[in-house]
């Protein structure tokens, strides 16, 4: 992996970066020197404090724009905001993803809707707004955050894993389209990871069927990856920094898994 802050004058644009695996990219690519805009849709004192946290541990300028993904129109409001305070994006990662949990027969259509939108149609309206820039400034990395369920079914989730897979069709359509220039689009594609959210759902665990911690982390992981553990964020992180090195051109349209080797179960 390409060490220091090879980075340096480079523009990143992180969406949903302001927790879990969001927060993580920015941080990783912070330290490698690039600047960064972080998008979500929390209010802003709260984001801008964040930033300037990022910004004063990294030394790098950190920006936060409030995005409704769901609206094209702030979509784009996002990229003209970062575009105005940077000159130009290099770096996009698609990370904001919503999920809603129920069967098919009971899937509500909004949600239905709400998914489309911010997992897969931001994406690709970000990335369309973002490519000419990229390919101007003769530097692009464009990374899709899918995930197992891209590739794998289960009950109850069909949003999350339409929109998953979705994304690694789009990675590879960008792929084809930039292949031989200087933008490359790539597919990370983690396990389960110790997000808050699912921190939160191993807690109900607990609770509701009086586990022990370990006990529900176990049974969490049930079936998913067989290393019996969660994916390290660092992991994603790194293979991420990796890719917006020179590697990163070479393996242009790899759908990229870290995922302790549940995709390798028949």
């Amino acid at each position: 992996m390409p060490e220091g802050r090879f980075l340096q004058g480079r523009t990143a644009l992180v969406t949903g970066a302001l927790g879990g695996l969001g927060a993580s990219f920015a941080n990783g690519l912070a330290s490698r020197g690039a600047n960064i805009v972080i998008a979500d849709i929390v209010e802003p004192e709260i984001g801008d404090k964040l930033c300037a946290e990022l910004g004063e541990n990294t030394g790098v300028d950190c920006q936060y724009c409030r995005a409704d993904l769901s609206q094209e129109s702030e979509v784009n409001a996002l990229v003209d905001r970062a575009t105005e305070i940077f000159g130009s994006v290099e770096i996009l990662v698609n990370n904001a993803v919503v999920r809603h949990f129920a069967s098919i027969a009971e899937f509500p259509l909004n949600h239905w809707n709400r998914a489309l939108a911010v997992n897969l149609t931001a994406a690709f309206l970000a990335t369309q707004r973002l490519l000419p820039v990229m390919q101007a400034a003769g530097y692009g990395r464009i990374f899709n955050l899918t995930s197992v369920y891209g590739s794998r079914g289960t009950a109850n989730r069909v949003d999350y894993i339409s929109t998953k897979a979705a994304l690694q069709g789009l990675t590879r359509a960008i792929a084809m389209e930039v292949s031989g220039g200087p933008v490359s689009c790539h597919a990370l594609t983690p396990g389960t990871v110790l997000t808050p959210s699912i921190d939160a759902r191993i807690d109900e665990l607990v609770d509701a069927e009086g586990l022990s911690r370990e006990d529900a982390e176990r049974k969490f992981l049930a079936g998913k990856q067989p290393s019996g553990k969660f994916i390290n964020q660092a992991s994603i992180v790194d293979l991420m920094l990796l890719l917006c090195g020179p590697a990163g051109i070479d393996m242009n349209g790899a759908i990229l898994p870290v995922e302790g080797g549940w995709l390798a179960q028949s």
